[in-house]
């Protein structure tokens, strides 16, 4: 855990915030004021109920919609967070013994877009693929979209993929015909 959390803090820090369009940034602004309100929510309820911000936790001195790359320890499925769709730059780090107990975590919440694995075990990534209830499944990558891929959620987060060959089924009309006697 700690380890892991130093390496985590580490690569976080060294992202860059910025205006997407400039090279090297890898993370711009929220979407609106409306999401910036939510990360800070979803960070008080952490902090109120014994999280550890190690890293950010704050708007960024860029100002609008910006907020600081965070990283938070002593995560627990009480904290609003371990429900809900962040879509903000908060890693709560949670701690956990067993694979079913992490799988169990990880499923309990109705939304499913997108989860990721870090893991050397191969058995370990196609146990974690076959019975986490996401969309979307990075195993040993957090950049996991691409337009030849379907993205979509299960659950609470989506009806239908877009993107890849997939994404096509949604404009579709299918028909199916039997014509039998002829």
């Amino acid at each position: 855990h700690d380890a892991f959390v130093a390496k985590l803090v580490e690569k976080t820090r060294a992202l860059k915030v910025g205006d997407g369009r400039e090279a090297g940034v890898a993370q711009g602004p929220l979407i609106d004021a409306s999401a910036v309100a939510k990360v800070e929510e979803l960070l008080d309820d952490a902090k109120a109920k014994g999280a550890t911000v190690v890293l950010g936790g704050a708007r960024h001195q860029l100002g609008g919609t910006f907020f600081q790359p965070t990283v938070l320890t002593g995560a627990t499925q009480d904290m609003a967070f371990a429900r809900e769709e962040i879509f903000g730059p908060l890693a709560p780090v949670f701690r956990f013994e067993t694979e079913e107990e992490v799988i169990g975590m990880a499923n309990a919440t109705e939304f499913g877009l997108a989860s990721y694995v870090y893991t050397r075990d191969l058995g370990r990534a196609f146990r974690l693929n076959e019975r986490l209830a996401y969309g979307m499944i990075g195993i040993n990558s957090g950049l996991i979209t691409t337009v030849e891929a379907p993205f979509g959620g299960v659950k609470e987060s989506g009806l239908g993929k877009e993107g890849g060959s997939q994404g096509l089924e949604d404009y579709l009309d299918t028909k199916y015909v039997c014509i039998d006697g002829i």
